[in-house]
């Protein structure tokens, strides 16, 4: 909490992390924005395929990033909340009070 305010205060690094991949078909990541996360964790539980957690970050903040394990199957392993045609229930960005989360697709 107290890095978060400090962050605030000063100009401190911000960072989007981007996790996933880009392949003949397309780009298939998912975005967090460092600075709006707030470590709540409502997207991880919205995830049904647990591919999100909260971790502690390199300013001992808790942000969400996707697991290690599904960094290369995100196109995957998100089908089921956001096909790629049709339609779309991304529970893990409507869960998201801060607006931290987006999609590349």
């Amino acid at each position: 909490m107290f890095n978060w305010l400090l962050r605030k205060l000063w100009v401190m690094p911000r960072y989007i992390a981007n996790y996933g991949y880009t392949d003949g078909s397309g780009d298939w990541y998912i975005v967090v924005d460092s600075d709006k996360c707030d470590g709540c964790g409502k997207c991880v539980e919205a995830c049904p395929k647990n591919v999100l957690e909260v971790i502690v970050d390199d300013y001992d903040d808790k942000v969400v990033a996707i697991r290690k394990e599904h960094h290369k199957n995100i196109k995957y392993v998100c089908a089921q909340c956001k096909p790629v045609s049709g339609p779309r229930d991304v529970r893990c960005q409507k869960a998201c009070p801060s607006g931290a989360i987006t999609h590349s697709w």
